[in-house]
């Protein structure tokens, strides 16, 4: 047993680790999974472990797109995880930046834009975790960073099979992975 407590929810950073970063991605078309993903979502919800994503998307700032372009992404993002089995149980947004166009998105440091904490504290309030109980997965340093300041467990996913890295990195905490896990949890 790895002493660490049981997880119960995963924080998962979208762009660069459930789809292909393209940068400003919010065209349903230009949906691209990563290798794993739609697989380690659904393992993960098999487990019963609850699978939260925390995106900045500073493109809704920019001018490039719309908040319910966003949404619509997130909706072909749940339609291509339902047909592995599987489904995000939050998705949790920050639009704002610096260099907004809009003055309702502009913030110098937003609280929810990473590397601030806010969105990951946010789900832990939410959905009434304990820090200890979950992990962030995210391609950059804010999003470790963002997991660091929120006191969660935060891994840096450097790309390749997204089911494979969880394998590795949960162990026994992601029983869903065919680790043995399971024969000593009945």
């Amino acid at each position: 047993m790895s002493g660490k407590a049981p997880l119960k929810a995963v924080f998962l950073d979208r762009d660069g680790v459930l789809n292909l970063d393209h940068g400003y991605v919010c065209e349903p078309e230009r949906l691209d999974w990563i290798e794993g993903a739609r697989e380690a979502v659904a393992a993960l919800n098999a487990a019963g472990v609850k699978v939260l994503v925390v995106t900045n998307q500073s493109g809704v700032a920019r001018g490039y797109f719309t908040e319910a372009q966003v949404d619509a992404f997130h909706d072909a993002l749940q339609a291509g995880l339902a047909e592995a089995g599987g489904r995000i149980d939050a998705f949790y947004v920050a639009p704002h930046h610096a260099d907004a166009v809009e003055d309702r998105y502009r913030h110098p440091d937003h609280p929810d834009r990473k590397p601030n904490p806010g969105m990951i504290l946010r789900g832990l309030a939410e959905w009434a975790l304990a820090p200890e109980e979950t992990v962030l997965i995210g391609d950059k340093g804010s999003d470790v960073e963002a997991a660091r300041r929120a006191g969660v467990e935060g891994l840096k996913f450097p790309g390749g099979d997204l089911l494979a890295f969880l394998r590795q990195s949960l162990g026994e905490r992601f029983p869903a992975a065919g680790l043995g896990a399971g024969s000593r949890d009945r």
